[in-house]
């Protein structure tokens, strides 16, 4: 296990993620530590060490008051906002259980734009307490301000209203005035709870002057430690205590104070309280600070696009998405490059966006790609000067990549070349390019990757040769006609058919199992299609491979596209009204005489993210399927097991898929980060870094305990298992990433495959100096 003092933040780190967590200000920590070693009195002893540990209580209390301007009402220290916001609610609505109201259909309201916890606590103590309310959000508009109208046309029906000062994820702050005007109107008695924990040292705040109830604060959103925080409640607010027990606060809020905690609070509000003192920047010098990020983000993005309006979000915040790209390219390009910033979605094969963007009303590809970056208000010149220039310098290896294209007229040599595994929400995609041709394929693509595709293809001005879908369900839409006619100028002309192929532009090769099939060139190689209806009518596989005098022989052929047919732990599903059982069972058999057991098959879909399979691995987990290959089941017995089989996908397992997937999967075996270095020295192995080529460049590092470090990116690890099928007992394999994530999936992938010897590193290079 390694030790505390090992982990560090990387030298030069650029950390712009303020909004998640603040780093601890330097006079805080003193203050916490100060406390801890020499103040370490219980502020409810009488003696003289509990009167000084209570005098540091009582005096941030008064420092609170003079921060956010509450004169009166009540300052109670909590361990952060969420205890905040559930003490808020449970006074709220256990004083609308206690006090009689006409209300025949009550709601609790709250903004469509607020945290998660707001929301979910709501419905958690409406149920445990059996309020009987609906719990409805306020809509936004596109600019997330929300709808005056509609809290106007509800607010009368209310037991709460809950808003925020500003927004964690777009920084969009609403206007507390205008609000209390609205909500007041219709409703002077209504509880009103207002979440400002990223407002507090960014924005004035004047409590004593409004009439919200309840408003809670976290420290370590504004360069405190974690597990400290305040609430202000209004004088005449209903309260009940959210934590009972030795009636410490006054008796609002029991359990012995975190006193080094509230000691950071006390420097902190000291430093903001000083007119003199610059830690924390003015609003003009923090609209600077954006102003000239923005800049940099522009020059190396020239399709920025910014998710929230400047004039009315905090100039500490800048909510972006670039089209063409994923949250996942970008985020992970930066943490490479040791910028940390945090994605509105989901770093993973399941795509999800940001529900604070879906109800702004933004288009999917910028709720799914959003990248928020975070500065906090105590930051300087410097830091922002420093991140500008790492932002360009990272971004240079996404050109070299071809993920971006310059506004100039740079000529990029970019590396990319052979098989690529595209994933979006489970769906592949796969691009074959060869670049010596300077042609390229696509094969089974989503209309979420067509900009990625154009940017590759104008970047190296590359002839795209074909554009092919394995099967194309009736409501589906044609993607390979969309994307021709975005890359109309960038192919040739044609007579397509449906799934993209053109019978015009084809050459024949007869297969091993004596067909002939219609086939395309690609550099050296041809791609033959192979007729396999079954789960649709018009489902077919592509096999890509070396041909020999008019022959494409099984051993031939590097890797057959094989779309739903068969998947990775399944055979395709059959229950679609295109479906034939009877022709799927046919066409298995006929897969089967044109392949060997070992020929890498590519699904359309990977739902576990195990990138390709074999017709050797799925013969060992599905039964049925041996039965068919081996000829121990006729066409009636197949049609009637896989009946048994389509059944079990139900609704609860996932109604999209498009196949039984098999669920056991081997663990991974780990060389944890302390023990790395050593195993490294001790055993020849080879270093695969699965980031993917971006990443490797923007963190320059060719070497681990002198072992050379190879990238094979998850995008091509198909094709490494490709080209190392000769090596899988020989080598020692060790696979390590960013966090652990990747390297986990890429190892459990080689040991499936048969490599012997795989091992990655959990923690990745976050734990790995």
């Amino acid at each position: 296990m390694l030790n505390l003092t090992d982990i560090q933040p990387q030298q030069n780190e650029v950390y712009l993620d303020n909004n998640a967590t603040t780093p601890v200000l330097p006079q805080a920590a003193a203050a916490a530590i100060h406390t801890m070693n020499l103040c370490y009195g219980n502020p409810s002893s009488s003696h003289m060490t509990g009167v000084r540990a209570k005098y540091i209580l009582d005096s941030t209390r008064t420092l609170a008051r003079q921060v956010i301007g509450a004169t009166d009402g009540k300052i109670i220290f909590t361990s952060g906002a969420t205890e905040g916001i559930q003490t808020a609610i449970i006074s709220a609505l256990n004083a609308a259980r206690q006090t009689p109201h006409h209300i025949s259909k009550p709601v609790l309201l709250y903004g469509a734009t607020e945290h998660k916890a707001v929301p979910e606590t709501l419905k958690h103590w409406n149920q445990m307490l059996n309020i009987g309310a609906e719990v409805v959000a306020i809509p936004v508009d596109n600019d997330g301000i929300l709808d005056f109208d509609f809290i106007a046309a509800n607010v009368d029906s209310a037991l709460m209203i809950c808003t925020m000062a500003a927004n964690n994820e777009t920084g969009v702050f609403q206007d507390l005035q205008g609000l209390e005007v609205v909500i007041r109107d219709n409703n002077p008695n209504v509880l009103w709870m207002v979440d400002c924990v990223q407002g507090l040292g960014k924005i004035s705040l004047n409590m004593s002057n409004t009439s919200i109830d309840y408003a809670p604060f976290s420290g370590h959103k504004l360069y405190g430690p974690k597990g400290i925080g305040f609430m202000y409640v209004r004088e005449t607010a209903p309260y009940t205590p959210f934590i009972a027990g030795g009636g410490q606060e006054n008796g609002l809020r029991s359990g012995t104070e975190n006193l080094p905690g509230i000691a950071s609070l006390n420097a902190i509000f000291k430093l903001l309280a000083d007119e003199n003192d610059d830690t924390f920047k003015s609003h003009d010098v923090l609209v600077s600070y954006r102003a000239q990020l923005a800049k940099a983000l522009a020059e190396v993005f020239p399709e920025i696009v910014y998710n929230h309006n400047f004039d009315c979000s905090l100039p500490t915040t800048l909510n972006f998405a670039v089209k063409g790209l994923s949250s996942k390219d970008i985020m992970n390009l930066f943490d490479a490059a040791k910028i940390r910033v945090s994605a509105g979605s989901a770093c993973s094969s399941k795509v999800t966006g940001s529900f604070v963007l879906d109800a702004m009303g933004k288009p999917s590809w910028q709720s799914e790609g959003a990248i928020r970056m975070s500065f906090g208000p105590a930051s300087t010149q410097a830091e922002i000067d420093y991140a500008c220039t790492a932002i360009k310098n990272a971004v240079m290896a996404m050109r070299n990549s071809c993920l971006i294209l310059s506004d100039t007229d740079e000529n990029v040599d970019s590396k990319v070349n052979g098989l690529q595994q595209w994933i979006y929400d489970q769906q592949c995609t796969w691009c074959y390019i060869d670049k010596d041709s300077k042609e390229v394929l696509l094969i089974d693509p989503v209309p979420e990757l067509v900009a990625k595709f154009d940017t590759l293809v104008s970047c190296q001005n590359y002839t795209v040769k074909a554009i092919l879908a394995t099967h194309i369900h009736d409501q589906q839409s044609n993607c390979p006609a969309e994307i021709r006619e975005i890359l109309a100028t960038k192919m040739p002309a044609g007579s397509y058919d449906q799934l993209g192929w053109d019978p015009a532009s084809t050459l024949t090769v007869i297969l091993e199992n004596g067909e002939t099939a219609p086939a395309i060139t690609i550099g050296n190689k041809v791609v033959a299609q192979l007729a396999l209806p079954g789960h649709t009518s018009n489902s077919v596989a592509y096999l890509l491979g070396t041909p020999s005098a008019g022959k494409l022989t099984a051993n031939a052929i590097d890797y057959v596209f094989c779309g739903d047919t068969l998947q990775i732990g399944g055979i395709g599903r059959s229950d679609f009204k295109v479906s034939d059982s009877e022709a799927l069972y046919q066409s298995i058999q006929r897969l089967a005489a044109s392949i060997t057991n070992q020929t890498l098959m590519c699904p359309a879909h990977d739902y576990k993210q195990l990138f390709t399979t074999s017709l050797e691995l799925e013969c060992a987990n599905s039964a049925l399927l041996n039965k068919v290959i081996a000829g121990n089941v006729d066409a009636a017995g197949f049609v009637a097991s896989k009946a048994e089989l389509d059944k079990k996908i139900t609704v609860s397992d996932a109604p999209e898929l498009c196949g039984n997937i098999n669920k056991s999967i081997d663990p991974s075996i780990d060389v944890n980060p302390e023990n790395l270095v050593a195993f490294l020295v001790e055993n020849d192995v080879m270093v695969l870094d699965v980031r993917e080529p971006h990443e490797f460049a923007a963190h320059q590092q060719k070497y681990l305990a002198d072992q050379k470090i190879v990238n094979v990116p998850l995008t091509k690890l198909t094709e490494f298992v490709h080209d190392f099928a000769g090596q899988k007992q020989d080598e020692n394999f060790v696979c390590i990433c960013r966090s652990g994530s990747r390297s986990d999936a890429a190892a459990k992938t080689l040991k499936r495959m048969g490599f012997a010897n795989v091992y990655h590193v959990p923690g990745g290079y976050a734990l790995v100096s």
